[in-house]
């Protein structure tokens, strides 16, 4: 029996602790245009997904990976001109979505916003997907839908799920494997309308270097990566936060100081409905408040709209006071 073109790129990751070494990305690109394509064994994907998870996806792997998916992409033939491309792949489980208004905050001054996700794929969180809705907010099923929206309202969400079916597939093995997988790192990074500016929330804070330096070699204009509450694109206004920039291929950071001087205490309960109130002034809440407002300052800041973090922090608490609050 001849070996299975797929069989070398397991053993590349494989090969024991001396023998094993990341891949490079034309191997990456390889691997996961044949794995798009359906040309390998689901006993062999399982293996290669957990073989790269152990060792943790390096940037070339990241870049690789996304330039094989970014040419199965069904986009319009008239595409939209995105300011920014926004990931929300993680879900809330201890705390409401508040960047999810820091996103609407934005679009309704004028940012194109481009968002993908995924849901389900682990339980007891809370899903972009699920939670637009409730807002009035409708998802787009296609990429040319997702266009259209962003015309109207300067805001599209389009989930994985009809983004790339087929990482869909992988991500939703999750409860199959026990592990997240590298496509959770690899989707976020897609950016299918090649906005300018990428926004990248991350849990584990090796993943934020992961991150930056994969944007770097995808040639991405502006980008900021932070680790965000629950991982997702959120500051928590309790915590300094290490924003790590990518801009016109120099590599940077700054630590943005807390908000407060003591930390918050936070209800388990998710009230959805509580982010349409905070919205419409019914509810105060200083956390959420500070959330969205830090969110949309980090977002500004790294879209080039302010000079500094005062400025950025100044000019989001203006929009925030100046909002519509009949919007939601």
């Amino acid at each position: 029996m001849s070996e299975h073109p797929f069989a070398p790129y397991i053993r590349i990751l494989g090969k024991g602790q001396k023998g094993s070494r990341g891949l490079s990305h034309d191997e990456a690109y390889t691997a996961m245009k044949m794995i798009l394509a359906e040309e390998v064994e689901p006993l062999q994907l399982g293996a290669f997904l957990m073989l790269m998870r152990v060792k943790e996806e390096t940037p070339e792997e990241v870049a690789g990976a996304v330039k094989a998916i970014r040419e199965t992409l069904k986009l319009p033939s008239q595409r939209p001109e995105v300011d920014l491309d926004w990931s929300s792949y993680a879900g809330k489980k201890r705390i409401l979505p508040w960047f999810l208004l820091s996103t609407i905050l934005l679009a309704d001054h004028g940012v194109r916003i481009f968002m993908h996700g995924a849901s389900g794929h682990t339980e007891g969180r809370l899903y972009t997907r699920e939670i637009l809705p409730q807002l009035g907010i409708p998802l787009a099923t296609t990429l040319g839908q997702a266009a259209e929206q962003i015309e109207q309202s300067n805001f599209s969400y389009l989930d994985l799920e009809q983004l790339s079916p087929r990482l869909h597939e992988i991500i939703e093995m999750r409860p199959l494997l026990g592990l997240r997988s590298p496509v959770h790192t690899i989707a976020r990074m897609l950016n299918p309308f090649s906005a300018p500016c990428m926004m990248q929330g991350i849990f584990h804070p090796s993943y934020r270097n992961t991150h930056q330096e994969a944007g770097q070699l995808l040639q991405q204009p502006h980008m900021a990566v932070i680790k965000g509450e629950g991982g997702e694109i959120e500051r928590n206004p309790d915590l300094p936060v290490l924003v790590q920039s990518l801009h016109e291929g120099v590599l940077g950071e700054e630590e943005w100081p807390a908000m407060f001087d003591k930390r918050h205490t936070r209800s388990d309960a998710l009230k959805v409905e509580e982010l349409q109130q905070v919205w419409q002034g019914r509810l105060e809440d200083s956390y959420a408040t500070a959330a969205i407002i830090g969110t949309a300052a980090i977002t500004l800041f790294t879209l080039g709209k302010a000079a500094n973090r005062s400025e950025a922090e100044e000019m989001a608490s203006t929009l925030w006071q100046e909002r519509n609050r009949d919007r939601l």
